[in-house]
């Protein structure tokens, strides 16, 4: 399916695509949109850079317009009073920056729709966006704790949801938010429509998957162009205290476009934007002990090319989504390989080509070797950069050997199981087996059939699932969803 038509959007949906110029679907969107549509919980493992948010937030507008469309009062709909819309769609995200950009991209697909949107996190005076809630809304994202916030104040009524969107969840587990998630879900009610997404897939996000999602489809895009062949990788090994002058000169001498740089930690990434402001280079920081204004003011200066060089950690980093940059500088080596598939994702994207390289200092070493062993790739050691040693023979830990497969682009993907794939093909079946509650295709297609997608998607065996929190959908109307109350 090579179009958004095809796909089963109609109407104001495909206006705001098109207004947004948007003509082919990528993968995920190709996977996930019917699936959606047809009412299906869906379990999406995809690496940033995908198109994931379009790949939920397109069919959800789809469907809340029909529904409106339907109803004919969407003023009135499901025990709301006349002027308040009840919150339909709940999207969790881990981060400020992320929700952020989760809210705007469904404000700019609905354009059309006439539907609501707003987006609320911490940080920032709660009385803005308790306004704003207080005016009706279709969609709400948010992040975990100032959502549990209001909740608790009674700003928030979440018992009219009937779609949830848990987006970045390996993210939220990483932060520690998978507790808040848990108290959220019991605000829920258990008669609703699940979808979970995250880069990757570790065990408590699949025990989370397990506890919520009823015989979910799981769709699975194994890392591609992104992080493998648009993106030209090196590693430098250096000492620690060389960094600076190095940063310095790969930035002089080196980078290309706009450029952004990786460090662990906050105090790092001042230091860093410091020094770089002190030699003429101009450059921020960003990460989560800046104000929101800050950060938003920072983004918007990086992206309108006003700064050259963005100094981010990875917490900060998981809400820019920006197609320009060129040049991703891992100055502390990521301490795994899927903070590492993240960072260098964050170039190479809408089809450009991109540039890393990874400072490695000696304390670093055991986290460059299990990168190359996840990515079953031996990164090139970069050349004509001052400080740069030989690569080191030795496994620190385990005395092995340092892989000796070569080549100067990733082969594998940051993700286990995900293997080499071309785009189109880059899914990866779920487990089989388990039948569907009847009532909840939409557009009569035949039981356990995905059109046109041969093995790309999976079902997961509802078994006792009725019993667990959240998962409960005998009681399904049209598609799957919950039936008009």
């Amino acid at each position: 399916m090579n179009k958004f038509e095809d796909l089963g959007l109609t109407g104001p949906l495909l206006q705001g695509l098109e207004q947004a110029g948007y003509e082919t679907p990528t993968p995920i969107q190709a996977q996930s949109i019917p699936e959606i549509l047809d009412g299906n919980d869906v379990l999406g493992a995809a690496q940033t850079g995908t198109g994931k948010t379009a790949a939920f937030a397109l069919p959800i507008l789809q469907i809340m317009w029909e529904d409106d469309q339907e109803r004919r009062e969407p003023s009135k709909r499901r025990g709301g009073r006349p002027g308040r819309r009840p919150i339909r769609t709940l999207v969790l995200s881990p981060t400020r920056e992320l929700s952020a950009q989760i809210e705007a991209n469904f404000r700019i697909y609905g354009k059309k729709t006439r539907l609501r949107s707003t987006v609320i996190f911490g940080g920032v005076n709660q009385n803005p966006q308790v306004r704003e809630l207080q005016s009706g809304v279709d969609t709400l994202v948010a992040t975990p704790g100032r959502l549990l916030d209001l909740v608790n104040q009674g700003f928030i009524d979440l018992k009219d949801v009937e779609i949830l969107v848990l987006d970045e969840a390996d993210h939220m587990l990483d932060m520690g938010f998978l507790p808040d998630v848990k108290r959220i879900l019991k605000f829920l009610p258990r008669d609703r429509q699940n979808l979970l997404f995250s880069a990757t897939m570790p065990g408590p996000i699949r025990k989370l998957a397990d506890e919520i999602l009823v015989d979910p489809v799981t769709i699975q895009i194994a890392p591609q162009k992104p992080t493998v062949e648009r993106i030209e990788q090196s590693i430098c090994f250096v000492a620690q205290a060389d960094k600076p002058r190095l940063l310095n000169h790969f930035i002089e001498t080196k980078a290309t476009g706009s450029t952004l740089v990786f460090t662990r930690t906050k105090h790092g990434a001042d230091a860093v934007a410091r020094r770089l402001v002190k030699a003429g280079v101009k450059a921020a920081a960003i990460h989560g002990n800046k104000t929101q204004a800050n950060r938003v003011r920072t983004l918007n200066k990086f992206k309108n090319d006003e700064l050259d060089v963005l100094v981010a950690t990875d917490v900060a980093a998981r809400g820019i989504d920006i197609d320009g940059i060129q040049t991703v500088i891992n100055y502390d080596t990521p301490n795994t390989p899927e903070a590492y598939v993240h960072r260098i994702g964050r170039t190479g994207r809408a089809g450009r080509e991109g540039e890393t390289v990874m400072f490695c200092g000696g304390h670093e070493t055991k986290f460059f070797i299990a990168i190359e062993r996840e990515i079953k790739l031996q990164i090139p050691v970069a050349t004509g950069l001052p400080g740069c040693q030989p690569r080191p023979l030795q496994d620190p830990e385990s005395g092995d050997k340092a892989s000796s497969r070569s080549g100067g682009r990733s082969g594998g993907g940051g993700q286990s199981g995900g293997g080499r794939s071309r785009s189109g093909s880059g899914a990866q079946g779920g487990t089989g087996g388990g039948s569907k509650p009847g009532g909840r295709r939409r557009r009569g297609r035949a039981e356990g059939s995905v059109s046109g997608r041969g093995s790309t998607v999976g079902r997961k065996s509802a078994g006792s699932e009725a019993g667990k929190s959240g998962g409960s959908k005998n009681n399904r109307g049209r598609g799957g969803r919950p039936a008009s109350r």
